[in-house]
């Protein structure tokens, strides 16, 4: 899920201008917006890692009945940037009951897998459209179309799980940030080579931004709903949402 939500980021920050279609007020300067909110994605992308915030998600287990991550408990976890740019998990919830002394894990960053920067490679995978403005929660937003590109041959982890998706990006206008993203799976998405899950063509997944202070916008939220198979035989139901809440600063995090 880390690493979707990563692709949707990616691919929000590489879209470019296309032809202006005809509405009652013209689109903005595609250049000029792609710009704008590259920029916005990469500081924002940047200062994340100098924040501790709350992660709540849904348990990734199947049941009898075949459903994985729908209708489970949750956990809860306070997540705190060190200063080698990992990060430490606590537990510190489980299905909204306090836990004590809960497990402590630390990660560190992922190395990269291509030469290429993610943002460059996912640009290259995909064939993206401005297509029209709507209002979103009170805002006029822009929305950029994204398919795959048949051509492309990318070299990151990113770039490669882009081409498994088509959707839309929702930028909002006025201040050139990443609201929303929907994409649909056009194949299937296999986990351990297909042996542990494949979740089916059609799987949606929706990843939500918000402001979270001044002048930086952070991920929120990212759901993962549709159908496939575990272990090969045993049908599934997923329906996985992560939550990320009550961003601050950290100060003992690396700097910007």
């Amino acid at each position: 899920m880390g690493r979707v939500g990563r692709t949707l980021l990616a691919i929000a920050a590489t879209w470019f201008a296309a032809t202006t279609t005809a509405q009652e007020r013209p689109l903005p300067n595609g250049q000029q917006l792609f710009d704008a909110t590259r920029t916005n994605l990469e500081r924002s992308q940047s200062r994340q890692a100098s924040y501790a915030y709350r992660e709540r998600r849904r348990e990734l287990h199947t049941n009898p009945f075949g459903r994985l991550g729908s209708g489970m408990g949750t956990e809860e976890f306070e997540v705190t940037p060190l200063p080698d740019g990992g990060v430490s998990r606590t537990l510190v919830a489980r299905d909204g009951q306090p836990v004590k002394g809960g497990e402590t894990t630390r990660s560190r960053p992922r190395a990269r897998t291509s030469k290429r920067s993610a943002v460059a490679d996912t640009a290259d995978a995909l064939d993206l459209v401005v297509d029209h403005r709507e209002r979103l929660n009170g805002r006029d937003v822009i929305v950029i179309t994204f398919k795959p590109k048949a051509s492309a041959q990318p070299e990151s982890r990113e770039g490669k799980l882009a081409r498994l998706f088509h959707g839309k990006i929702f930028v909002d206008e006025a201040g050139a940030e990443v609201v929303r993203v929907e994409a649909s799976a056009v194949d299937d998405i296999t986990y351990g080579l297909g042996v542990v899950a494949r979740v089916n063509k059609g799987a949606s997944v929706t990843l939500v931004r918000e402001r979270v202070d001044a002048d930086t916008w952070l991920p929120t939220s990212i759901r993962l709903s549709g159908d496939g198979r575990a272990m090969l035989f045993r049908k599934l139901q997923v329906d996985h949402l992560i939550e990320w809440f009550d961003y601050r600063r950290a100060p003992s995090a690396r700097a910007d």
